[in-house]
């Protein structure tokens, strides 16, 4: 079964482009202009990904995130947008996104990152691959699905990017994860400032 994809884009000739390029390397490609239809979409076409563009009519890209991310917690979402600074990254890792890539972009740079997000989910970050309900570390109690550590007194609520890579580090208890794998499982580069 082909790995689907949702792409939300409304610019109408890179949205062809991006689709038909996605198709090209063995994807099943739903593409959706407007924001507000995504929701429906999800449900209908049920995607392994999500790629998001920011600045959309009608529901822009984080709230869309958080929307998603609310209704589906373990679903790659990799934002590709023209806005570039610290702070819109910040936001959209804040809304919920798994990964970010900026225009221009190549096509070549989006399948890998479209890869290594699937990989993380259902592989080699071991996020999806045997997934308890709880995992014990110490005084503290990891739930994967719910994205939830719970401390002695407090529940914390955490990141995508967290419980990957909490649950990298939990899935090899007293051993040492290098930073190097650590970086190419969680970010997909290990150059990661």
């Amino acid at each position: 079964m082909r790995t689907r994809i949702l792409y939300i884009e409304d610019e109408q000739f890179l949205g062809k482009i991006v689709s038909e390029s996605l198709e090209s390397e063995g994807f099943e490609v739903r593409w959706e202009t407007d924001g507000a239809a995504v929701m429906g979409q999800l449900t209908a076409f049920g995607p392994d990904l999500c790629v998001i563009d920011i600045m959309l009519p009608n529901v822009d890209g984080y709230t869309l995130c958080r929307q998603i991310r609310s209704g589906f917690p373990s679903m790659p979402i990799l934002f590709l947008t023209a806005k570039t600074e610290t702070k819109d990254l910040v936001r959209g890792f804040e809304a919920g996104g798994t990964d970010y890539v900026r225009k221009p972009f190549s096509l070549e740079e989006l399948v890998v990152r479209i890869h290594n997000q699937l990989q993380i989910m259902n592989g080699s970050g071991k996020i999806n691959q045997g997934n308890p309900e709880e995992i014990q570390l110490g005084k503290y109690r990891l739930f994967p699905r719910r994205y939830e550590l719970q401390a002695p007194s407090q529940l914390i609520r955490l990141s995508q990017r967290d419980m990957q890579i909490l649950t990298m580090l939990a899935s090899s208890p007293n051993g040492v994860t290098g930073r190097k794998e650590l970086l190419l499982s969680v970010w997909g580069d290990e150059s990661f400032f």
